[in-house]
């Protein structure tokens, strides 16, 4: 999947924001002010870091060589996905879905009755 398509379905979440927290470079995903994604480029490859359940980083990082324990961040948490082909478009977007779910899942109730709003608002 190319880096731009993944940035635009990342931003098709409801409520999910783009910022640049870090600098010029990478472009941070939030959602209710909390990080679900970012992207940036690893040694020149394009790579997005995303939140996952510790166990299903473990089985992924063992499986695929483009998946690997999260690039500055906690490893048993997150998880960094480099955009080489290996992983199929459809499970990069289910993992990226998973991530933003995480996180939604650990909001506050106030927040998360916000984000229902928005739901809501767009449907």
């Amino acid at each position: 999947m190319k880096k731009e398509s993944l940035e635009k379905h990342l931003l098709s979440l409801t409520g999910a924001q783009e910022c640049y927290p870090f600098g010029p470079e990478p472009m941070v995903f939030k959602v209710m002010n909390k990080m679900f994604a970012y992207v940036s480029l690893k040694e020149g490859v394009p790579v997005v870091t995303l939140k996952c359940v510790p166990l299903d980083g473990e089985i992924l990082a063992e499986q695929f060589q483009s998946i690997s324990p999260g690039y500055h961040m906690n490893k048993k948490h997150w998880i960094t996905v480099s955009l080489t082909d290996e992983i199929p478009d459809d499970m990069l977007i289910d993992l990226a879905d998973k991530s933003y779910e995480l996180v939604v899942s650990k909001l506050t109730k106030s927040n998360r009755a916000k984000l229902q709003q928005q739901v809501n608002q767009e449907n």
